[in-house]
């Protein structure tokens, strides 16, 4: 068994991580992971053109393959390996992933937590098994985790969230122009600006509070759904 939340290896044990500079050409990233926890920071001091990794990992393994992790650059594309199987194997693997600002960035990770801040562009994160969160950012957010919670602080104009099972908790910054938010198993709850809203709420088990204004004229759309749980729309503090 391996992942970021072994049953006894913890990537925090890692005293001496590894780091590499990685050269990024173009505007664009995609960080495809297999088994890892990630933390992604538009660093506005990161040189242009450089991707800086630091990973954390331990990890052991009787009578199988591994431990053994790799990591390597190829176009846009960031790829984080972790190999660990075996009859006993435990292994942990931990990636901070600091991208210089103006860059659009895409998460496709297998198994991990997905932590995410500062992004002024787009920002797509799917993760299989998984909780994510993601903060102080503004471009567009996209987010889909098969099995995790969602939170996000952000002033993004445009979000699109989803997930199998778990709660998504949204606070926005700004008033947004599209909000899709779904959870198919947890409650739902979006904070809100003092605007008025054209608003869409649906559960299949559940109570649903909108305590922001409405109008189905307006262009600010939000949309909240459950398929089990409640869902609350409210203006932010």
């Amino acid at each position: 068994m391996g992942g970021a939340a072994g049953c006894g290896a913890s990537a925090g044990d890692d005293k001496e991580p590894d780091h590499r500079a990685f050269a990024l050409v173009g505007r664009t990233l995609t960080v495809d992971s297999d088994d890892s926890a990630l933390e992604i920071v538009a660093a506005a001091g990161n040189p242009a053109g450089k991707v800086e990794v630091t990973r954390w990992f331990q990890g052991s393994v009787t009578l199988g393959k591994g431990p053994k992790v790799s990591w390597k650059m190829e176009g846009d594309r960031l790829t984080l390996r972790m190999e660990c199987s075996g009859v006993v194997a435990d292994c942990s693997a931990r990636h901070r992933i600091e991208v210089p600002r103006g860059v659009t960035v895409k998460v496709e990770d297998g198994d991990g937590s997905v932590r995410a801040r500062g992004f002024e562009d787009a920002l797509s994160v799917r993760t299989g098994d998984g909780s994510v969160h993601v903060t102080d950012s503004s471009g567009p957010l996209a987010v889909r985790t098969g099995d995790g919670s969602v939170r996000a602080d952000v002033s993004s104009r445009q979000v699109r969230v989803e997930t199998g099972d778990g709660s998504v908790d949204l606070e926005l910054g700004a008033v947004p122009d599209l909000v899709d938010s779904r959870s198919h198993d947890g409650s739902v709850t979006v904070a809100l600006p003092k605007a008025t809203y054209r608003v869409t709420t649906q559960t299949g088990d559940g109570s649903v509070d909108v305590s922001v204004p409405r109008s189905d004229s307006s262009s600010h759309v939000v949309s909240a759904r459950s398929g089990d749980g409640k869902v609350t729309l409210k203006t932010a503090n």
